[in-house]
């Protein structure tokens, strides 16, 4: 009983000290559960969080209790739960900290302004991305008339030289007959994605990590799978070409777009991957349309 007496005496003295900057300071902390629960949700991280949560329950009636040696034992626990959590918790950690350097938070526009500082690129440059683009579409296109599965990635802001590595490096000037060629299905590099960099082919044959989403439609197959986790893990534009009904899709920030008309195609790609649209992401009919399918799916 003194135990409780001596509770409630502590909160009344931190009510009676509260200031305004305590405020601010809870806030903060506040806002940072919130998008710690958001970046997790729909993973595996969420019965780890559920596993911790029982352990604090446990705690604080072993404490209240006076349950002297389950108190020091999960005391020793909570030592070291910072070094545990960093252990466990180092998927989602590494996403989040990717987002912040991506800048998908309120601030995404101030860190796109400072990078694109020294990021201007000439008309010339511009005409020759939007060219590689129309190669890009019109091969799709043909893959898809004749039900041939592909699977390319876009780079943008983070480099992928990790998920290259996994494959072959190519590193050649994007035709329609090299794309033809890569996704053949008797091809060597046919089952893996292609990496896209700076508008050339980098590389094929590369192994993509699957979504951990599981409220995924479960009649994606493995292809739709590795474009929407590639995109979970990174800011990437991932095409996908369905082996089974020649659809085409888009998978970006974990959200997937399907049944693309090559207009439609043309048209995003562009907005998506050329510099000077980069600010239409948020506007773009794209993400409009992914958040719907996203509701969809949930």
């Amino acid at each position: 009983m003194s135990t409780i007496n001596q509770l409630i005496d502590n909160f009344l003295a931190i009510i009676r000290t509260f200031r305004f900057k305590d405020a601010i300071d809870i806030l903060a902390i506040g806002i940072m559960i919130f998008y710690l629960i958001k970046l997790i949700r729909g993973t595996r991280a969420v019965q780890l969080l559920k596993g911790l949560f029982v352990l604090l329950m446990m705690y604080g009636i072993a404490f209240l209790c006076e349950f002297t040696m389950l108190t020091a034992m999960l005391n020793k626990f909570f030592e070291f739960a910072v070094i545990v959590l960093l252990i466990v918790f180092q998927p989602e950690l590494r996403k989040m900290l990717e987002q912040l350097g991506r800048g998908n938070y309120s601030y995404k526009r101030l860190v796109n302004l400072i990078v694109r500082i020294g990021d201007q690129k000439s008309e010339e440059q511009i005409s020759k991305q939007k060219k590689n683009i129309t190669v890009y579409v019109e091969s799709i296109v043909k893959l898809s008339q004749k039900k041939t599965g592909a699977l390319i990635v876009f780079e943008r802001r983070s480099r992928l030289g990790d998920i290259a590595t996994t494959g072959t490096i190519i590193n050649a000037i994007p035709s329609e007959m090299l794309i033809g060629n890569i996704f053949y299905n008797k091809a060597p590099l046919h089952d893996g994605a292609m990496i896209v960099r700076d508008g050339n082919i980098y590389a094929a044959g590369c192994i993509l990590p699957l979504t951990h989403n599981e409220g995924v439609d479960d009649n994606l197959g493995t292809r739709h799978r590795a474009a929407l986790g590639m995109s979970e893990e990174s800011d990437a534009v991932v095409l996908v070409v369905s082996e089974e009904t020649g659809s085409i899709s888009i998978a970006l920030n974990g959200m997937l777009e399907r049944d693309y008309t090559r207009e439609k195609l043309l048209n995003d790609l562009i907005a998506l991957l050329v510099v000077e649209n980069n600010d239409s992401n948020e506007k773009f009919s794209f993400l409009n349309s992914t958040k719907k399918e996203k509701k969809k799916s949930e």
